[in-house]
């Protein structure tokens, strides 16, 4: 067995995903493990130890990497993860370093997305772009000169909570007006009770309980005008968002990912339309909208285990 693998580690609130993946991207073997299971963040390391050793896997681990919530990559620590049932400074880095002693680095998941893209996706041609991650929450991951930019803390690129609407809606993080708390699915489930319609009365979304997401984007497909409206407004808002945006990093290209990302053309090409409409002159027709290609290729894995072949390079 080639003995230049990666081990990349994504760590969720509800689940742990992990994998052995080389060079051009092959994953070698995955596995995934309950994070709720482990009340010290300590047993899900040994957890995760033992399972390769059993696969006869540690020999050809080089590297690992964990994109987590809240981590710092100056640090290796998980700060303060609202999501995560470990509270508080959590060393994450160090006891894998410890435990498998092999190089070990921690990351946001929105960087981890980023450094998959630019080794295995849809950015391997550029030098210059962001990665928006459209899932519960919205993340960015920002790259420039090919450098990611990780800001004095560790915690550059948090996207998602600069404010687009004044006394808007209240975040997560407690603020109000976030554009997570609208370009996210959380946000377009919002939009639904909050979002006031002529057309919401007759939408199909009021059959369905508890729609989500999902719903609205495939509710809008069949032709719902207050779901396309709820479509078209996500888009609004992130299009403009990110033409502002640009100002600050001039990419090449912006890259979605996450469900919202690969509802279809249409999404994409809004958003596209709305940057357009709002970007600095000088800019205008200069940058593009990619969908990651990832989405369906254990892309939390790759990402992780991209950050690994990149600093080695």
């Amino acid at each position: 067995m080639s003995t230049h693998y990666a081990l990349g580690i994504d760590i969720g609130g509800t689940n742990s995903a992990y994998g052995l993946v080389d060079k051009k991207g092959n994953v070698e073997y995955e596995n995934n493990l309950p994070t709720t299971d482990f009340i010290l963040p300590e047993d899900l390391v040994s957890a995760i130890f033992e399972d390769l050793k059993e696969q006869n896997l540690l020999d050809s681990i080089i590297g690992i990497s964990i994109g987590a919530p809240n981590g710092n990559h100056f640090t290796g620590n998980i700060e303060y993860a609202p999501n995560l049932s470990w509270k508080g400074i959590v060393p994450l880095a160090k006891l894998f370093h410890s435990k498998f002693n092999k190089p070990s680095q921690l990351t946001n998941d929105a960087n981890a997305a980023a450094f998959g893209e630019k080794l295995f996706g849809n950015a391997t041609d550029l030098q210059n772009f962001v990665t928006i991650t459209l899932g519960t929450g919205l993340g960015s991951g920002i790259i420039i000169d090919d450098e990611i930019v990780y800001g004095e803390e560790g915690f550059a690129g948090e996207y998602g909570h600069i404010r687009v609407i004044p006394n808007g809606r209240i975040c997560g993080c407690g603020r109000k007006g976030c554009l997570e708390a609208y370009a996210s699915s959380t946000g377009v489930k919002r939009s639904i009770t909050e979002l006031d319609s002529e057309n919401k009365d007759d939408s199909i979304l009021n059959k369905i309980e508890n729609p989500s997401a999902k719903d609205v984007f495939e509710s809008a497909k069949k032709g719902d005008l207050f779901a396309k409206e709820i479509v078209e407004y996500t888009a609004q808002i992130l299009g403009s968002s990110l033409a502002d945006f640009a100002c600050f990093s001039n990419p090449k290209a912006y890259v979605l990912f996450g469900g919202i990302a690969q509802s279809g053309n249409n999404f994409s090409e809004r958003v596209k339309f709305h940057l357009e409409e709002n970007i600095l002159h000088v800019l205008k027709g200069q940058i593009e909208i990619r969908t990651s290609s990832l989405h369906n290729r254990n892309a939390a894995i790759l990402g992780a285990a991209a950050t690994v072949f990149l600093k080695n390079n």
